[in-house]
Order: structure tokens, then sequence, then C-alpha cells
């Protein structure tokens, strides 16, 4: 069904290398322990064409696909599960505004975003009810030639003031159906109307300090909605699916990077005078995680190229996220168990590939929520039976 071409191998060998040149694990440690985001290699990331690359060459962006960005969130992840996905993860909203934005949104921020000049981040979710679109909250009003904004918005990253914010606002309040009153507006972070409130510190993740966002009265022009007004739900729809790809890679390679550490730990290790790795118990072990490595890589790679291929498979696409963070939970989780009380270290790493995996597993919906996908989808519809 596919099969890696020269382009892709030489992606994910860059990808790899770049990796294993940049990313130190006593850096890593450092920016999280300060809640720092790793500006420098961010800038030599975007520099080499790993940020956007999904995007067209005139928005500075590669011209390639979901495969490809799939690739190098694993490549990223594998070398270090925090720092892949902080550097794939810093520009999400772009992916909306790439696909759905009219042509003046797309010219002026999209290349910063390549270039590594601006970051961006969703801010979707509300305190009070999550995700629930049939209670969303956050307004905003047309008045004259401009939108007025108001309303709080929860775990949106803090990007400072270089970016903007993707917003999920009711912008037809006399409608009572989110499939049309809901639009995506982008905001640029700069606004001296938008207050952030540190949400603190995270069980991962944490090189992005997560906030809380209050807009008071935040004046956009009208020409900021992405794309048509009353169109956020079915945008939202088609944004989860490709940020759902990109976390099963993101997934995968910290399930891989993991085995990757596991492998080489027992190797080294002595138990009764022998290396662990000869008994048959850490062999079937080892075996275990590799099958589930190798099962989440083959529906995360089919998931992306049907994507690619314009077949956007929804289930398909929601079997993957939550198959890849399974195994990257249940990999990480044996991992630990191998390393023993050195696997409780963060200087083992896979402590921290654990906590990262389980990051994985929950955003852009949980596996509930991906089961819920997959079982409607495989059910279909239900007819009443008549009386």
């Amino acid at each position: 069904m596919f099969e890696f071409n020269k382009s892709h191998k030489e992606i994910q060998k860059a990808a790899r290398d770049f990796a294993k040149g940049e990313f130190d694990k006593t850096y890593t440690l450092e920016l999280e322990e300060k809640r720092k985001f790793p500006d420098k290699i961010w800038g030599k990331a975007a520099d080499l064409g790993f940020i956007g690359i999904q995007f067209d060459e005139k928005y500075s962006g590669g011209s390639l696909g979901i495969f490809e960005a799939a690739l190098i969130a694993e490549e990223f992840c594998r070398i270090d599960s925090t720092m892949g996905m902080a550097l794939t993860l810093c520009a999400s909203g772009s992916e909306a505004v790439y696909r759905f934005a009219e042509n003046d949104l797309k010219e002026k921020f999209l290349s910063k975003i390549c270039e590594g000049e601006m970051r961006c981040a969703i801010a979707f979710s509300e305190s009070d009810h999550g995700l629930d679109l049939s209670s969303i909250n956050t307004s905003a009003v047309i008045k004259g030639d401009k939108l007025v904004i108001n309303g709080e918005k929860a775990h949106v990253t803090d990007i400072g003031a270089k970016g903007f914010y993707l917003v999920l606002c009711k912008t037809d309040p006399t409608n009572d159906s989110p499939e049309k009153y809901l639009s995506m507006v982008l905001v640029e972070a700069d606004n001296k109307n938008i207050f952030l409130e540190d949400s603190g510190e995270k069980f991962s993740l944490n090189m992005m300090k997560s906030a809380g966002l209050t807009f008071k009265d935040v004046k956009m022009p009208i020409s900021n909605i992405v794309g048509k007004e009353g169109k956020g739900f079915h945008q939202l729809e088609n944004f989860l699916n490709e940020m759902r790809i990109i976390t099963a890679a993101q997934a995968l390679g910290t399930a891989q990077g993991a085995l990757d550490r596991a492998v080489e730990y027992i190797k080294q290790r002595e138990q009764f005078n022998r290396k662990i790795a000869k008994f048959q118990i850490i062999q079937h072990k080892i075996a275990d995680m590799a099958t589930k490595v190798e099962l989440a890589r083959l529906i995360t790679y089919k998931a992306a190229y049907l994507f690619d291929e314009g077949r956007i498979e929804t289930a398909l696409i929601s079997m993957a996220k939550m198959t890849a963070a399974r195994a990257a939970v249940e990999v990480a989780d044996e991992a630990i168990q191998l390393f023993g009380g050195y696997g409780y270290m963060k200087e083992s790493e896979v402590e921290r590939f654990f906590r990262d995996a389980k990051m994985a597993e929950l955003k852009f919906g949980n596996r509930a929520a991906q089961q819920d996908i997959i079982g409607r989808a495989v059910i279909g519809k239900i007819k009443r039976k008549r009386k």
C-alpha cells in the first residue's frame, strides 16, 4: 500500500541526524525544570525545514504531506520524546489556517511559522466543560468591521507575544447548533486585552507552559475569521484528524525510544553472572514490546498515507492514535520495569518517556473519545424499530 521512497528515507535520516546532534538529555532536563521552550533548537529546526513541512513552498514550507511530518515527529520523539513533542506541537493551529483560511491570513502568518519567527497555539477548550461544543461560551461579536471577543479558555500553550492563538468562538448567538454558530478566529498574542494565568507545572511536557486565557473586549478584524463564519465545527473535526495522526507519530517515536533504551540497558546489566538479555523471560518481554511498536507503526503510516491521498478515514485515524498511544504507555511502562529502581530516576529517560506517552494518550481526545469515534463508525446508523 505504501513504500518509503528516496525522499522519505532522506527526511527520516535528516530528522534522526538532527535530533542526535541537537537534543541533549541534560539540556532537556534543565528546560523541563525551568519550564522553558527550546528556542535555539526550534530556530535550527525551522532553518532546516522541519517546521511546516506539509505547507506549500510559497509559505516557506516543504510542499510535502502529513506522512513526512509524521516521520519527523517519530524520529524526534524517538531520540527525545519531550523535545520532539515540543518542536512538533509549537505550530499547533497553523494547520487549520493552512487548510481553511483566506490567502491574506496565510501569507501574513504561515511563512513566519515555518521560518521559526512565530509560534501558535489552539484555544478551544473551556474550564467548565472542556470541549463540549454545545457549551462554548467564548463569543466573537461583529461590530462594524471588527470582531469583539470575550470569554475564557483553558489548557492553552503560553506562546509569548510573538505568535497567535486559534480561538474557537461563538459567532452567531441566535443559532442553537454548534455546527452553525462556531467559528475559528486567529487572534494575535500581543493584544493587550488578553490576560494569561499560569496553570503551573504539569505531569509532562513542561517545556510548553500551559495557561488559562481571558479575552476582554479583544478587537480583531473580521478578516481574522478562518475561512467562512460558522464553519468552526467542521474545521475542528478536520483539524483534529490531522493532529491525531501527528500525535500517533509522536507516540510511536516515544514507544520506539523507550524500547531502544530498554534493549541497550538489558545488554549491559548482569544478574547471576549473566547478561539479563540472555534470559528467556526478558527476551519475551522485548518481543512483546517490539511487536506493539511495529503494529503501531503500520497503522500510523497507513493513516498518514491515506490522509495525503485525500482519503481521510476518521475511524482509522482514531485507531492509529489510540493504538500508538497505548503502545507508548505500555512499552515505556515495561521499560521502567526492566530498568528496575533506576527506571524511576530522571537520568534513565524512560520515566520521562512514560510521562510523555501518557500525554500523547490524553491530548486531542483520550482513549474513550477515540473508542466513541471508532464504535460509531463500525456500528453505523441504528434504525429505530417500528412499533
